[in-house]
């Protein structure tokens, strides 16, 4: 901590430069435990150093992704449980660039509050350290900016950003998928962090009460239940991609089936799911029942319960879902691509 930085002028327009400093002492124990080799700075400088290390690399092509959490923060500050929403905005970022085959080598973080409270900053990337950790990517560098009259004291944002590294004959990409190839579903962990807006609206959460334990959710709260982090996918992707041909990955985020399964179809196929198949958790059905939303509108808004969805060949879709499970992954089929111009198909 710098003792001799200090603007009493700053401090009285609302921004304490020492709080700042103190965060970066709290957080510094977590960033260190996400180092990876390649590392080259410590936190503090003006930019992050990242060595790459291109072995058995023939064309290497950088993969990059941003993203944020977005309003499921509202549940953040009413649950007052801030540890957990930097593993979404890890895993919105890595979940994207993964679809392409690339391994995250670091992310950097960016947090905007009104007041900064440094155990608060700490707990946030608390959670981006382990988020980074799932990734086995290095937390490299960030930014807190403290902005009085612009957030509330007691609100922030969180927003993201991830390179990884990706061998160029290597991409994962649609050339090669045909009629009749698997579409394999690996489960989410709950709403992950899209489609919050709705679902504040539905629950009217800032007014209504989120802590109460309910029987559906095996005791935990809706308001727990809303904030379980996204999972990230990561490992077991890379892990199968280098057992398994990959023809096409979909993150499933905003936009739910309808807009995501379709990005890694080529044209003149498209997705046919079952929809008995799809195992769909409980806090959908509630949100669908409360709202009295339409199927459709759900599928087409949330992920349903699926995180993301790998289309491998039919002669190789027995070996995948085996070496998901290996890695973890409670992985099902839930479909496979049709000749067709439409482009996803729910039945």
């Amino acid at each position: 901590m710098n003792e001799y930085s200090r603007s009493d002028a700053y401090a009285a327009a609302g921004v304490d430069i020492t709080a700042g400093y103190k965060a970066v002492e709290l957080m510094k124990k977590h960033i260190a435990a996400t180092s990876v080799p390649g590392v080259v700075s410590g936190i503090g400088g003006f930019g992050g150093l990242f060595e790459l290390d291109l072995t058995g690399i023939k064309k290497p092509v950088l993969v990059s992704g941003t993203d944020g959490v977005g309003t499921k923060l509202k549940l953040a500050f009413i649950m007052d449980k801030h540890d957990t929403v930097g593993i979404d905005c890890v895993a919105m970022c890595v979940n994207d660039i993964i679809c392409c085959g690339a391994k995250p080598l670091y992310f950097l973080d960016y947090i905007a509050c009104g007041k900064n409270i440094p155990e608060r900053i700490a707990d946030i990337v608390k959670g981006v350290c382990e988020g980074c950790i799932m990734a086995g990517a290095a937390l490299i560098g960030g930014e807190t900016a403290e902005m009085p009259g612009f957030y509330p004291a007691d609100e922030y944002d969180l927003a993201g950003y991830s390179t990884g590294v990706v061998d160029k004959d290597k991409i994962i990409d649609n050339t090669s998928m045909h009629e009749g190839d698997i579409l394999i579903a690996l489960p989410s962990s709950g709403v992950h962090s899209n489609g919050f807006s709705l679902i504040r609206k539905v629950f009217d959460v800032e007014n209504a009460d989120i802590t109460a334990p309910m029987e559906v959710f095996g005791g935990r709260s809706l308001g727990e239940t809303l904030l379980t982090p996204t999972r990230i996918y990561v490992k077991s992707v890379l892990a199968l991609n280098d057992r398994v041909k990959i023809k096409g990955i979909s993150h499933i985020t905003g936009g739910g089936f309808y807009e995501n399964i379709p990005r890694c179809i080529p044209e003149g196929l498209g997705a046919k799911i079952e929809k008995k198949t799809v195992r769909v958790l409980p806090v959908f059905d509630v949100i669908a029942q409360k709202g009295k939303i339409s199927e459709r509108d759900m599928f087409n808004t949330f992920n349903m319960g699926v995180g993301m969805c790998l289309v491998v060949s039919p002669d190789e879709a027995d070996k995948a879902l085996a070496v998901l499970h290996e890695n973890g992954e409670d992985a099902y089929i839930i479909g496979e691509t049709i000749a067709s111009d439409e482009k996803i198909r729910i039945a």
